[in-house]
This record gives C-alpha cells, sequence and structure tokens, in this order.
C-alpha cells in the first residue's frame, strides 16, 4: 500500500498522511490533487507532496479519489513553495492558498466561460418560412431590424439564396444587440416568438490569436546597445544584473531584446511588473512583438481565466512569456531561462496580508535560481537592497545614465508651501508656481500629472467646536471621507460609516473635512480649470481591469489632459505629452514614522517626476513642501541617487538595519487587549533568551487595533551572517511553549520577515 503526505488549503503547519489503494495507487504521482476526508465530516482538495510506501506508526484515513491524471505543480514549483515557507515563516497550507486559483482548490473545479449565441429557429429555417417570419414582424419595428441584422450577420439571408441549414457565421447575443442598437428585451421577444434560438458556447480567454511580429522590434540606440551587451557579459558570471536606468532611458526596449535572445534559445520568459495598472501598457507593447507567445496572469483576471492559464502553461504549447503582478511567480514553467523584474524597488511586490507575506523579487531569483535561469532587476531608484547587492558584486551592476534620445530629466522646482500658506497665497493644495505651470501646459496643449498619495476627498473629518473626529469601531484610526459615495470609510477593515449630520459629541454642526485626498484634488481642478478633462487613478477608481485600461487609454489618447492619482501613477507609465508633474504634499511621505520613509520618498518622487517630459521638449516638476531644505528634497531635484544611497547606506549601518542586517517583525494579535499585551511581554522574554539584545520590544505598532484585534509588535534585527534554519527553529519552539498554555488558545502569532 502507498501512502501520501499531501498539503491542504489551511493556515496548518506540516503536512497530512492518508493511504492510497486500489486502482488509485497506479495513479497516484506527487504534484496530483487528491480529494480528502479531514474530520468527521469536511474534505478539502490537497496536493500530493510526497509518495511513501513506509506505513506511518498511526492510523490514516484513505483518500477519496484522485482528482488529476497528471500533476498540476511541477517539482520545482514545489522546491519554491518549500522555500517559502521555510524563508517567510508561513505555513504551507497557506502558500497552497495563495499559489493556485480557486478553481484548481475546489472541489467542484471551475465553471468554463461561456457566452450566449443566437441561431435561427428550426421552423424558420426556408425561404417560404422567413418571409412569413418578416411579414408577422413588419409593424413591431425593432424587432424587425433585429431580425434582418440577424439575417446579414449570420447569413441566413434568403433573397441571397442561402437557405443552409446551418449558418456561416456564429453570432453572439451580444454582436446582435450590438448592431441591431437594440436592448435585450427585444431578442426574448424574438425568442419567445420562437423564430430565433440561444444556445451556450464555451469561450477560451486566451491570447491564441496575435501572430508574433518579430520586425516591430526596435533597434537599440548606441547607449541601449551599450547596455544591452554588458548585461549579456555580466550574465556570463553573474545569475543577477541589476539594471540602473534613469526613468524614460528605455529599458522596455533591451528587455524585448533580451525576451527575443531567450525565445530563439528555445526557453521561457517571466516578466514581473508591481502593478496590475502597467500590466495595460506593457501588454499593448509586448503583443505587437510577440502575439500569442504571451500570456498575461494577475489577480484582476477572473478566476477561471487563471486556471485556464495555468492548464496552458502544463500543455505541449505553454505561453512563451508570462507577463504578471507578483502572483505570476507561481505559475508552472516547463524551460524557464530569464526572469525580469521590472520596477524591481516597488514596496507592491511585497505581499502584505494575508500571508504568506512573501516578496515577490526574492521568491522570483529563487525561482530562477532553481531553473539556472537568468533574473535581471531594471528601476530608475534601485532598492537600498539590491543597490547594496550589486555594489558588494553579489549582483552584477549595469547602468543606463542618458534618457532616449537624449532627451533631458525633468527639471524639479521646489516650492516652500510653509511661507505660502502664511501669507495665504495658497490655492487650497496648490501654490501659485504650480497653477502657472497648469495653466502655461492647457494652453500648448500638453498634459498634466498631480501626484497626491492619499484617496477619498478627506483624510479625516473634524468638528470645529469640540475637536472630535470620527474613529473606526473596529480599527485605532480616523475614517476617511468619501464624498462620491457620501460615506466614511476604514482603509483598514474596509467598513463604512454614513456621515454625521451634527456632533455626537457636543452636538455642533460644524464638521468640516481636513486634508485633501485624490477626490478633493479632483473637484477643486474641476473648479479652476472648468475646461480640462480630468481623470482620477486611485483604488476608488480602478475597481475592474478594464477601469485600469479605461483611464490610462484615454489619457494616452488625449481624451483627458489632467490625471490625479496616488502611487499607482508613479509607476513605469508611459505618456508622451506630459508636460508637468506636481507633487502636491511631499511632507507626507517624508514624515512617516519608519525607517524606510526616505527610500520610499525618494523613490516615490524621482518615479513620479519620470513621467514628465519623456517625449520632445525637457519636462517640469513642481515639488510642494515645508522642508525645503531636507538633503533628501536637494537630491531628488538634482536626481542624484548616488549621494542619497551614499547617506541612507551610511546611516542604515549605523542603526543595524537593511540591507546590513535582516529583520523580523513578531506579531501577537487578540480580541482583548490585556491578553495580547501580556503575553507580547511574555514572549519578549523568551525569545531574548535566544537573541538577547537583538530583540526590541514588544511595543504597540502605529495602528493598535485592525478589525477588534489588538496587535504588538516585537522586532528582531538579525546579523546577514547568522544561521536562519537556527532562527527558524527557535521561533517556532518560542512559538509552539507560548500556545500550550491555556490562556493564550486565541492568541495569533505571525512573522513579517524583511518587511517594507
Amino acid at each position: 500500500m502507498k501512502y501520501v503526505e499531501v498539503v491542504l488549503p489551511l493556515p496548518l503547519d506540516g503536512l497530512f498522511t492518508y493511504s492510497v489503494a486500489g486502482d488509485s495507487e497506479a495513479m497516484i504521482r506527487e504534484g496530483c490533487r487528491v480529494l480528502v476526508p479531514l474530520g468527521k465530516s469536511k474534505r478539502y482538495v490537497g496536493i500530493v507532496m510526497h509518495v511513501v510506501e513506509v506505513e506511518p506508526a498511526f492510523d490514516v484515513k484513505p483518500i477519496v479519489a484522485v482528482v488529476d491524471r497528471q500533476p498540476i505543480l511541477l517539482p520545482r514549483q514545489m522546491r519554491l513553495w518549500q522555500w517559502i515557507s521555510d524563508y517567510y515563516l508561513s505555513p504551507l497550507g497557506d502558500i497552497y492558498k495563495a499559489a493556485l486559483p480557486a478553481g484548481l482548490k475546489a472541489e467542484e473545479g471551475y465553471k468554463p466561460k461561456t457566452e450566449t449565441c443566437v441561431t435561427l429557429a428550426e421552423a424558420y429555417r426556408s425561404e417560404q418560412a422567413l418571409h412569413v417570419a418578416l411579414n408577422i414582424l413588419a409593424r413591431a419595428t425593432k424587432q424587425f431590424k433585429a431580425f434582418t441584422d440577424f439575417l446579414s450577420l449570420s447569413h441566413w439571408d434568403s433573397l441571397s439564396g442561402n437557405t443552409a441549414q446551418e449558418p456561416l457565421t456564429e453570432l453572439t447575443r451580444e454582436e446582435l444587440m450590438n448592431a441591431a442598437n437594440c436592448s435585450s428585451t427585444v431578442v426574448k421577444a424574438l425568442v419567445d416568438r420562437k423564430m430565433l434560438s440561444l444556445y451556450e458556447r464555451e469561450v477560451g480567454r486566451l491570447n491564441t490569436s496575435e501572430e508574433a511580429q518579430a520586425k516591430q522590434i526596435k533597434p537599440l540606440s548606441e547607449a541601449q546597445a551599450k547596455a544591452f551587451s554588458a548585461i549579456c557579459a555580466q550574465f556570463a558570471t553573474k545569475n543577477v544584473v541589476l539594471l540602473h536606468g534613469v526613468t524614460s532611458s528605455g529599458k522596455t526596449e533591451i528587455y524585448v531584446h533580451l525576451i527575443q535572445q531567450e525565445l530563439d534559445r528555445g526557453r521561457q520568459v517571466l516578466y514581473l511588473l508591481p502593478e496590475i495598472a502597467l500590466t495595460v501598457q506593457m501588454m499593448s507593447r509586448l503583443k505587437k512583438v510577440f502575439g500569442s507567445r504571451l500570456g498575461i496572469y494577475h489577480s484582476k483576471y477572473s478566476d477561471a481565466e487563471r486556471v485556464e492559464i495555468w492548464k496552458k502553461q502544463l500543455s505541449d504549447a505553454p505561453y512563451d512569456i508570462i507577463l504578471g503582478a507578483r502572483s505570476a511567480v507561481f505559475l508552472p514553467f516547463k524551460s524557464l531561462g530569464l526572469v525580469i523584474i521590472d520596477e524591481e524597488h516597488e514596496t507592491s511586490f511585497k505581499q502584505q496580508e494575508p500571508s504568506p507575506r512573501y516578496h515577490a523579487r526574492s521568491a522570483a531569483i529563487m525561482l530562477a535560481a532553481m531553473y539556472r535561469a537568468k533574473t535581471l532587476l531594471g528601476t530608475a531608484t534601485p532598492s537600498m537592497e539590491s543597490y547594496f547587492n550589486a555594489q558588494q558584486g553579489k549582483y552584477g551592476l549595469v547602468t543606463l545614465s542618458t534618457r532616449f534620445k537624449n532627451i533631458g530629466l525633468p527639471e524639479i522646482e521646489v516650492v516652500d508651501i510653509k511661507d505660502l500658506q502664511h501669507r495665504k497665497m495658497m490655492t487650497g493644495p496648490f501654490s501659485p508656481r504650480l497653477l502657472e505651470a497648469i495653466r502655461k501646459a492647457m494652453s500648448e496643449e500638453k498634459q498634466v500629472i498631480l501626484f497626491q498619495n492619499r484617496r477619498g476627498f478627506a483624510p479625516r473629518i473634524e468638528c470645529k467646536d469640540c475637536g472630535w473626529m470620527p474613529r473606526c469601531t473596529n480599527c485605532d484610526v480616523t475614517l476617511t471621507y468619501h464624498k462620491q459615495f457620501n460615506q466614511l470609510s476604514c482603509h483598514y477593515c474596509g467598513f463604512t460609516y454614513s456621515v454625521p449630520e451634527t456632533c455626537p459629541k457636543c452636538g455642533g454642526v460644524h464638521l468640516t473635512g481636513r486634508g485633501y485626498g485624490t477626490e478633493k484634488i479632483e473637484d477643486k481642478v474641476r473648479e479652476l480649470f472648468p475646461e480640462a478633462r480630468v481623470a482620477r487613478m486611485d483604488l476608488d477608481t480602478t475597481h475592474t481591469r478594464n477601469a485600469y485600461e479605461r483611464i490610462i487609454d484615454d489619457f494616452s489618447a488625449g481624451r483627458t489632459n489632467i490625471l490625479i492619482g496616488t502611487q499607482m501613477i508613479s509607476k513605469g507609465l508611459d505618456f508622451d505629452n506630459v508636460s508637468v508633474v506636481g507633487i502636491l504634499d511631499a511632507d507626507a511621505m517624508l514624515n512617516y514614522p519608519d525607517f524606510r520613509a526616505y527610500e520610499h520618498a525618494f523613490m516615490m518622487m524621482s518615479q513620479v517626476s519620470g513621467r514628465a517630459g519623456r517625449k520632445g521638449r525637457r519636462g517640469l516638476v513642481v515639488l510642494q513642501t515645508k522642508n525645503a531644505d531636507l538633503p533628501v528634497i536637494n537630491q531628488v531635484v538634482n536626481h542624484d541617487f548616488k549621494a542619497f544611497a551614499h547617506d541612507l547606506l551610511d546611516e542604515r549601518s549605523l542603526f543595524h538595519y537593511p540591507p546590513f542586517y535582516h529583520l523580523v517583525y513578531v506579531y501577537l494579535k487578540h480580541a482583548k487587549n490585556e491578553v495580547v499585551e501580556t503575553a507580547s511581554l511574555e514572549m519578549g522574554g523568551r525569545l531574548r533568551q535566544y537573541f538577547a539584545d537583538r530583540v526590541l520590544g514588544p511595543d504597540k505598532p502605529a495602528v493598535a487595533r485592525v478589525k477588534t484585534m489588538h496587535i504588538r509588535k516585537i522586532v528582531i534585527k538579525l546579523e546577514s551572517s547568522i544561521d536562519r534554519n537556527r532562527v527558524r527553529e527557535a521561533l517556532r519552539y518560542v512559538q509552539k511553549q507560548m500556545m500550550q498554555d491555556k490562556h493564550y488558545a486565541a492568541l495569533h502569532i505571525y512573522y513579517d520577515v524583511d518587511p517594507l
């Protein structure tokens, strides 16, 4: 008899053992899905990680069924899962939940996508019957038009003598409604008259139609060609190369040439981007060159679409190139040759909630190493970890310091708004200089980007009489006012509240919004520039994949000329006609209470500045701040990444922060504040027995209660040379000791390794 060790989609450590008997023995393989029982009545779809023939020393239940004939998880994927579990201290079950589309985890599988098609009813498939139908519909104008349009489009056309028993063209209900400019009610009326009938047709969602056109690959400029050759030379000795290229230097064209080189060698390419918004522009650029060899994979795609892509990657004709956000790192590859991580500095590559809290950049580098593939990290503002690794020789380093066609980097003007506010010279959040620059851009038919890293209308509401501010009942945060929905919202738990008419504390009626979110900026811009065509790009306006595409396409085509947005507009988007970028509030980024605040602020300001003047003349950036004398502001203005990195690395080394030390945040959560307080003190003491003064805390994080759960945080600083296996063993042992105390039965302990 065979036995299998199975991972289940549950937040539990370890594997579950089941027996396999009968016909299933011959079918069972590592990487296959099996249906297994758990407890008295539950069943789960698990994945076989190991097949063994040694009988375990405990009673085991038999599997219910083998789901797959062929594995859906390849050996290298299984190794990657295990690495993520070990490195990020995450249960294997959480990785299973994050990696696979829901349709591959569910017992009932996934539903294929279908569309409703229209065909001619059997009774009317003759010339005589069609004339009868047309006479019947003569007075029903809309139905008559829809029916005749149907006959023409599907080639059931009696006038041309076509009385074939099958239409020459399948026609969907949507296509008929669009062509006839009619509603579904009109089509339903024709179906009710038994003239038309409907049927469902299964459709694939995958990109299979477009031809690859290598001739679309543009020749490289002299500077790009040098960088391309240097990358290829570095790959001879280094597995990872950092391409440090200024904004608009043409990094994407270098990527295209590298991709084609790998395809010529018969290898696959994984191209990772930090934001779904970026895949819209990049997808159209790569499709022109690689056609149906390109597959797209990210969370805005439906689950069924992701299942189909997963299955295609396991087929004999997989996509040669996968373009996706961080979850694409989990897809199966048969012959991976190159991984490109564009905008590698971006925090979006780090999964925050829920577990596993992995970094896609690190996971992708490990995946590439398992395939003996190469990894290229591309960015204009490298993360400190990647830059340090390149400086130390662990990674290769290639620099591209000139913009394409030698267009100058944007001019950055700093506006000190502290004095302007004191003299009441500001118009809302806009300085006179920024308003002047916007007016000039509008008069020249140029475009403007305004960057404000806060969504909603007002970050908080305050009573003018007593100072009361509405707070979330579940979390320790103030509520954000969203004018569009006329409600207050918590950006941590998602709970919404109605806007109070009077102050519940003093009964006052003077409730006013404080601060500016993107929604309020949009209102102000429409007021100041009524002739402008304005769009807003933040989480509130980009719920769907189509919303991303519509906003970006409209701005690219010039249908909108002022784009307001949060950090998602700072990431690699390429717009030809942008001449002015306004950074409305640099201080909100600089004053964030985190050791990475300056790093993230420098990156965001540099990246959003890079959207200006990408084609044609040099662009202008107006940077508004109350701290104009800060060194980091001067370094942004001078595009001086080297000086910024030098200062920051000196500081990090002095205070034992990454990249010189590794950080592990230990979080404890409990519904009762007194329990989590006691538990955190006890766990901190236990951890000090192993890690001594490397342990800091416990302390309350900036937001100490989320979704009614009270939180404490312990920080552990570890030398880069420390044995990570021993660290992992010590942490898990201390956690096990804590959980043996019945007072902590409901305590939740989890880890954030290499936090951002």
